[in-house]
């Protein structure tokens, strides 16, 4: 069998919010500059490269592989996966709303719109689809199919 290309796509928030976490250095420099200016600039600068940090280390990260699809920390093997469907603009947002079955898993960012929707092929799983945040979701519909084909016992 053939190696699949790996696919990964890191959910990162856009430039707009880190350009908001900004903010963090007047609000802090307004805290410490009355006490201690060297202070008040240090930590206005560690504050601020700390919630770049945090963001970029809290975005979640999507993988496929030969062994399956993962989403975050959450995996679904390549057995597990069902058809696949990705979703855009007004669509997107029925799914991530009025569709949305209370008992799917979910991952979504506000900040990335699409959706893929994935059918699970395990019946004693509770949860009956996955519904992903994606800024690709052809791709991933497309990926997500190859390795359905490729899955031995389908």
């Amino acid at each position: 069998m053939d190696v699949m290309n790996p696919y990964r796509e890191r959910l990162l928030p856009p430039l707009s919010v880190f350009l908001a976490c900004a903010l963090l250095v007047p609000a802090t420099l307004l805290v410490f500059l009355p006490i201690n200016s060297t202070v008040g600039v240090v930590m206005a600068v560690v504050f601020y490269a700390a919630a770049i940090v945090l963001l970029v280390l809290t975005s979640p990260v999507l993988t496929i592989d030969d062994e399956g699809f993962t989403a975050g920390r959450a995996r679904l093997y390549a057995h597990e996966i069902g058809e696949a469907e990705g979703f855009t603009g007004a669509d997107a947002t029925r799914e991530r709303g009025p569709r949305l079955d209370a008992r799917a898993w979910t991952l979504f960012r506000g900040w990335v719109r699409p959706v893929v929707k994935i059918s699970l092929t395990d019946l004693d799983d509770p949860a009956p689809y996955w519904l992903v945040s994606t800024r690709r979701p052809d791709e991933v519909v497309r990926r997500l199919e190859e390795l359905r084909l490729r899955t031995p016992g389908r």
